[in-house]
Protein backbone atom coordinates (compact mmCIF):
# COMPACT_ATOMS: atom_id res chain seq x y z
CA UNK A 1 0.00 0.00 0.00
CA UNK A 2 2.31 2.51 0.59
CA UNK A 3 6.31 2.79 0.88
CA UNK A 4 8.39 3.68 3.92
CA UNK A 5 11.50 5.86 3.26
CA UNK A 6 13.37 6.35 7.05
CA UNK A 7 15.03 9.72 7.73
CA UNK A 8 15.62 10.59 10.98
CA UNK A 9 13.21 8.26 12.34
CA UNK A 10 10.62 9.70 9.91
CA UNK A 11 8.59 7.36 8.17
CA UNK A 12 7.19 9.35 4.49
CA UNK A 13 4.00 7.67 3.32
CA UNK A 14 3.41 7.01 -0.01
CA UNK A 15 -0.14 5.95 -0.64
CA UNK A 16 -1.34 3.98 -3.78
CA UNK A 17 -5.04 3.02 -4.18
CA UNK A 18 -5.65 -0.63 -4.44
CA UNK A 19 -8.67 -1.65 -6.02
CA UNK A 20 -8.52 -5.24 -4.55
CA UNK A 21 -8.45 -4.15 -1.34
CA UNK A 22 -12.13 -3.53 0.99
CA UNK A 23 -10.67 -0.28 2.32
CA UNK A 24 -9.49 1.16 -0.43
CA UNK A 25 -12.29 0.93 -3.10
CA UNK A 26 -12.20 3.83 -6.26
CA UNK A 27 -15.49 5.00 -4.88
CA UNK A 28 -14.58 5.78 -1.31
CA UNK A 29 -11.44 7.75 -2.99
CA UNK A 30 -13.74 9.82 -4.82
CA UNK A 31 -15.83 10.33 -1.67
CA UNK A 32 -12.30 11.31 0.27
CA UNK A 33 -11.51 13.69 -2.00
CA UNK A 34 -15.32 15.44 -1.54
CA UNK A 35 -15.15 15.36 2.65
CA UNK A 36 -11.50 16.64 1.70
CA UNK A 37 -12.30 20.13 0.67
CA UNK A 38 -12.42 22.00 3.91
CA UNK A 39 -10.23 24.74 2.95
CA UNK A 40 -10.26 26.90 -0.54
CA UNK A 41 -6.57 26.95 -2.06
CA UNK A 42 -5.78 30.72 -1.10
CA UNK A 43 -6.81 29.04 2.54
CA UNK A 44 -4.73 26.47 2.79
CA UNK A 45 -1.59 28.83 0.80
CA UNK A 46 -2.66 31.25 3.74
CA UNK A 47 -2.63 28.63 6.22
CA UNK A 48 0.42 26.83 5.63
CA UNK A 49 2.13 30.63 5.31
CA UNK A 50 1.15 30.61 8.68
CA UNK A 51 2.28 27.43 10.19
CA UNK A 52 5.29 27.61 8.63
CA UNK A 53 6.06 30.79 10.32
CA UNK A 54 4.63 29.22 13.84
CA UNK A 55 7.06 26.34 13.42
CA UNK A 56 10.44 25.95 15.28
CA UNK A 57 11.69 22.68 14.49
CA UNK A 58 12.21 22.71 10.92
CA UNK A 59 9.16 20.55 10.68
CA UNK A 60 7.33 23.04 7.82
CA UNK A 61 4.72 22.25 5.37
CA UNK A 62 5.21 22.01 1.57
CA UNK A 63 2.48 23.11 -0.71
CA UNK A 64 2.14 22.09 -4.01
CA UNK A 65 0.79 23.60 -7.44
CA UNK A 66 -2.67 21.14 -7.43
CA UNK A 67 -3.76 22.18 -3.94
CA UNK A 68 -2.11 19.29 -2.14
CA UNK A 69 0.31 19.78 0.88
CA UNK A 70 2.72 17.83 2.44
CA UNK A 71 4.25 17.79 6.28
CA UNK A 72 5.12 16.31 9.72
CA UNK A 73 2.78 14.72 12.33
CA UNK A 74 4.23 13.23 15.72
CA UNK A 75 2.28 10.13 17.09
CA UNK A 76 2.43 8.92 20.28
CA UNK A 77 2.72 4.80 21.05
CA UNK A 78 0.40 4.78 24.04
CA UNK A 79 -0.04 0.27 24.06
CA UNK A 80 -0.70 -1.86 26.62
CA UNK A 81 -0.04 -4.80 25.94
CA UNK A 82 2.57 -6.38 23.60
CA UNK A 83 0.86 -6.83 20.02
CA UNK A 84 1.75 -9.71 17.90
CA UNK A 85 4.56 -8.83 15.80
CA UNK A 86 7.30 -10.83 12.96
CA UNK A 87 9.78 -12.68 14.19
CA UNK A 88 12.96 -10.25 13.52
CA UNK A 89 15.39 -9.57 15.91
CA UNK A 90 16.04 -6.33 15.18
CA UNK A 91 12.79 -4.75 15.62
CA UNK A 92 11.02 -3.99 18.77
CA UNK A 93 7.04 -4.23 18.78
CA UNK A 94 5.26 -1.39 19.92
CA UNK A 95 5.18 -2.68 23.73
CA UNK A 96 7.77 0.12 24.51
CA UNK A 97 4.67 2.88 26.37
CA UNK A 98 5.31 6.63 25.36
CA UNK A 99 7.50 5.97 22.05
CA UNK A 100 6.90 8.88 19.81
CA UNK A 101 7.17 8.91 16.15
CA UNK A 102 7.40 11.24 13.59
CA UNK A 103 5.42 10.96 10.16
CA UNK A 104 5.87 12.85 6.83
CA UNK A 105 2.76 12.43 5.21
CA UNK A 106 0.55 14.06 2.36
CA UNK A 107 -2.90 15.99 3.29
CA UNK A 108 -4.60 13.36 1.63
CA UNK A 109 -3.60 10.40 3.78
CA UNK A 110 -6.71 9.00 6.10
CA UNK A 111 -6.51 8.41 9.48
CA UNK A 112 -6.65 4.25 8.12
CA UNK A 113 -3.46 4.99 6.24
CA UNK A 114 -1.26 6.23 8.66
CA UNK A 115 -2.49 3.53 11.44
CA UNK A 116 -1.42 0.49 8.69
CA UNK A 117 1.70 2.12 8.08
CA UNK A 118 2.23 2.54 11.81
CA UNK A 119 1.68 -0.81 12.02
CA UNK A 120 3.74 -2.01 9.60
CA UNK A 121 6.94 -0.43 10.84
CA UNK A 122 6.91 -2.05 13.87
CA UNK A 123 6.13 -5.18 12.11
CA UNK A 124 2.80 -5.29 13.98
CA UNK A 125 0.62 -8.69 11.99
CA UNK A 126 -2.81 -8.23 14.03
CA UNK A 127 -5.49 -5.91 12.40
CA UNK A 128 -5.33 -2.39 11.50
CA UNK A 129 -9.29 -2.52 13.00
CA UNK A 130 -7.74 -3.29 17.04
CA UNK A 131 -5.95 0.07 17.02
CA UNK A 132 -7.47 3.68 17.06
CA UNK A 133 -5.81 7.25 16.30
CA UNK A 134 -6.89 9.77 18.89
CA UNK A 135 -6.39 13.50 18.96
CA UNK A 136 -5.71 14.91 22.49
CA UNK A 137 -6.70 18.46 22.79
CA UNK A 138 -5.35 20.70 25.86
CA UNK A 139 -7.43 23.90 26.90
CA UNK A 140 -6.06 25.33 29.95
CA UNK A 141 -5.72 22.67 32.80
CA UNK A 142 -8.27 20.79 30.78
CA UNK A 143 -7.28 17.54 28.61
CA UNK A 144 -9.67 16.31 25.67
CA UNK A 145 -9.41 13.20 23.83
CA UNK A 146 -11.41 12.23 20.70
CA UNK A 147 -10.72 8.91 18.59
CA UNK A 148 -10.66 10.01 15.05
CA UNK A 149 -12.51 8.29 11.96
CA UNK A 150 -10.64 6.18 9.66
CA UNK A 151 -11.60 8.52 6.94
CA UNK A 152 -10.14 11.73 8.71
CA UNK A 153 -7.09 13.32 7.70
CA UNK A 154 -4.87 14.29 10.11
CA UNK A 155 -2.32 16.57 8.35
CA UNK A 156 -5.46 18.86 7.75
CA UNK A 157 -5.85 18.46 11.93
CA UNK A 158 -2.41 19.88 12.52
CA UNK A 159 -2.84 22.77 9.84
CA UNK A 160 -6.03 24.00 11.55
CA UNK A 161 -4.26 23.44 14.35
CA UNK A 162 -1.12 25.20 14.21
CA UNK A 163 2.50 23.15 15.18
CA UNK A 164 2.58 23.31 18.88
CA UNK A 165 1.97 19.86 20.15
CA UNK A 166 0.46 20.77 23.68
CA UNK A 167 -2.36 21.94 21.54
CA UNK A 168 -3.31 19.08 19.72
CA UNK A 169 -1.12 15.69 19.75
CA UNK A 170 -1.99 12.45 18.14
CA UNK A 171 -1.86 9.22 20.32
CA UNK A 172 -2.37 5.71 18.79
CA UNK A 173 -3.80 3.09 21.02
CA UNK A 174 -5.62 0.10 21.04
CA UNK A 175 -9.98 0.46 21.19
CA UNK A 176 -10.11 -3.07 22.21
CA UNK A 177 -9.50 -3.14 25.58
CA UNK A 178 -12.06 -1.62 26.38
CA UNK A 179 -13.95 2.45 26.56
CA UNK A 180 -12.54 3.58 29.54
CA UNK A 181 -9.10 1.84 29.74
CA UNK A 182 -8.23 3.56 26.12
CA UNK A 183 -7.75 7.25 28.16
CA UNK A 184 -4.90 8.63 30.65
CA UNK A 185 -5.17 9.29 34.07
CA UNK A 186 -5.83 13.36 33.44
CA UNK A 187 -8.38 12.54 30.56
CA UNK A 188 -10.54 10.07 33.45
CA UNK A 189 -10.24 12.73 35.90
CA UNK A 190 -11.87 15.60 33.14
CA UNK A 191 -14.89 12.87 32.24
CA UNK A 192 -15.31 13.10 36.49
CA UNK A 193 -15.12 16.29 36.40
CA UNK A 194 -18.12 16.65 34.10
CA UNK A 195 -19.91 13.92 35.18
CA UNK A 196 -20.26 15.67 38.71
CA UNK A 197 -21.07 18.66 37.03
CA UNK A 198 -23.65 17.27 34.93
CA UNK A 199 -24.98 15.53 38.18
CA UNK A 200 -25.49 18.68 40.36
CA UNK A 201 -27.18 20.37 37.34
CA UNK A 202 -29.49 17.26 37.06
CA UNK A 203 -30.63 17.54 41.13
CA UNK A 204 -30.26 21.59 40.85
CA UNK A 205 -32.99 20.88 37.92
CA UNK A 206 -35.13 18.18 39.82
CA UNK A 207 -35.54 20.44 42.93
CA UNK A 208 -36.29 23.03 40.91
CA UNK A 209 -39.16 20.96 39.25
CA UNK A 210 -40.65 19.57 42.47
CA UNK A 211 -40.65 23.02 44.19
CA UNK A 212 -42.62 24.40 41.39
CA UNK A 213 -45.16 21.45 41.28
CA UNK A 214 -45.23 22.12 45.08
CA UNK A 215 -46.10 25.26 44.92
CA UNK A 216 -48.44 24.76 42.90
CA UNK A 217 -50.13 22.06 44.38
CA UNK A 218 -50.36 24.38 47.76
CA UNK A 219 -52.24 27.05 45.90
CA UNK A 220 -54.47 24.42 44.58
CA UNK A 221 -54.87 23.44 48.36
CA UNK A 222 -55.06 26.55 49.27
CA UNK A 223 -57.81 27.65 46.83
CA UNK A 224 -60.04 24.74 47.82
CA UNK A 225 -59.98 25.41 51.57
CA UNK A 226 -61.36 28.79 50.88
CA UNK A 227 -65.23 29.36 52.18
CA UNK A 228 -67.47 29.52 49.35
Amino acid sequence: MERLSSSWCMEELRIKTRPSSSHFKKVDVEKEKETHSYLSKEEIKEKVHKYNLAVTDKLKMTLNSNGIYTGFIKVQMELCKPSQSSPNPGKLAPSSNGYMNTLHISSTNTVGEVIEALLKKFLVTESPTKFALYKRCHREDQVYACKLSDREHPLYLRLVAGPRTDTLSFVLREHEIGEWEAFSLPELQNFLRILDKEEDEQLQNLKERYAAYRHKLEEALGEAWKPG
